[in-house]
């Protein structure tokens, strides 16, 4: 008799500690701890607290990235990230992205690839794809999978919704710190170029004109922005600002006539389509006084799907040089330039930047 009971309290022992260590795993795994954030569509979005494995897709979601989170949580890119590195920093400074798996077409006009997101199994997605809430919550819940919405908001450029995105990432990926000092990078840098120039009389400001701005492909002369926000940090007087629009906009020729401002700016990435028109068009040119006079400098391309905002930054102190050589005098282009893409991607690119496209220097069409 005794010997029964001490073998049933032995086995109701091993049974409630099965049930014990069964009811601990399981509540373990059930209530692994989350984070609610907000994303930059307002939509609040429950996230592992300790995320491992990350995608980011659409226009510059990778490049946000990059800037600020561990490049080895990544575990998939999209296949117009490996097509033409030519212009982005944060692909030729971490060239093993490559050989990551393929989640997508990516581009501006490709929707998400669903099984071959779902495939890599990542913790979360970013995105700069959705343009509203709908959109971001059918890819949510198409996939299983938390989506982030990102952005560059409408200048890119110091844009406030840049700098919440990389905070976003920064928390999510717990790199809050590194996050920060992206941000502060950013706003310390627009800081010294309006310090350097807030105080010039407008009498003293030259009226500019940039050309051959890339947009939604390569374009000539005609292609320009107005606003355009290295300008407009650098108080600049931007002959395009006439036209009354914010952002891209085609002017005709006749129109640069009509300004002839005395320095002209050619995007590198448009440069060839300037020189074969001024090979049939010299005397167009030859009219400007830009041109006359030898003004005529040139930019790196920062538009390639999104902004390398890096490259833009680099752009901005050339031409503040050009501008206002006095107050930049202290600047050494490359030296700065190394310094700016060190800190975004880790490593020194402008000549890197200048092999693929050209010298920021003055420019000579008459060949």
């Amino acid at each position: 008799m005794k010997k029964s009971l001490a073998l049933f309290l032995s086995i109701i022992v091993i049974f409630l500690s099965v049930f014990i260590v069964g009811c601990d795993s399981k509540e373990s795994k059930n209530n692994q701890k989350e984070v609610v954030v907000t994303d930059l569509l307002g939509r609040e979005v429950k996230i592992k607290e300790n995320i491992k494995r990350v995608v980011a897709i659409g226009p510059g979601a990778l490049r946000l990235y990059v800037y600020v989170g561990d490049k080895e949580k990544i575990v998939g890119i999209e296949e117009f990230e490996k097509k033409n590195l030519k212009g982005r920093s944060y692909i030729i400074a971490n060239k093993e992205l490559m050989d990551l798996p393929v989640i997508g077409l990516g581009g501006p006009n490709n929707p998400p690839d669903l099984e071959k997101l779902i495939a890599v199994k990542p913790d979360v997605i970013f995105t700069t794809y959705p343009k509203d809430k709908q959109e971001a919550d059918n890819l949510q819940s198409k996939t299983g999978i938390p989506v982030v919405a990102i952005s560059y908001g409408k200048g890119a450029l110091f844009d406030s919704a840049v700098n919440e995105s990389l905070k976003l990432i920064g928390k999510i990926v717990n790199k809050e710190e590194r996050a920060k000092q992206v941000v502060d990078f950013i706003e310390n840098t627009k800081k010294d170029l309006e310090k350097r120039t807030y105080n010039i009389k407008d009498e003293d400001k030259p009226y500019v004109y940039i050309g051959a701005l890339g947009m939604k492909g390569i374009h000539g002369i005609e292609s320009t922005q107005g606003k355009y926000p290295i300008f407009t940090v650098l108080n600049i007087k931007n002959v395009a600002d006439e036209t009354g629009k914010i952002g891209s906009v085609m002017i005709d020729k006749e129109k640069l006539v009509e300004w002839d401002p005395p320095i002209i700016f050619i995007d590198l990435g448009g440069l060839e389509i300037v020189k074969q028109d001024y090979s049939k068009n010299s005397k167009f040119y030859d009219s400007l006084t830009a041109f006359k006079k030898g003004n005529v400098y040139s930019q790196l391309p920062y538009n390639f799907y999104g902004t390398n905002i890096d490259t833009a930054l680099v752009d901005a102190y050339f031409i503040g040089k050009i501008v206002y050589p006095e107050k930049f005098k202290d600047i050494n282009i490359k030296e700065k330039a190394d310094e700016i893409y060190k800190f975004f991607v880790g490593k020194e690119l402008f000549d890197k930047m200048q092999e693929d496209f050209g010298k920021l220097d003055k420019l000579n069409l008459k060949f």
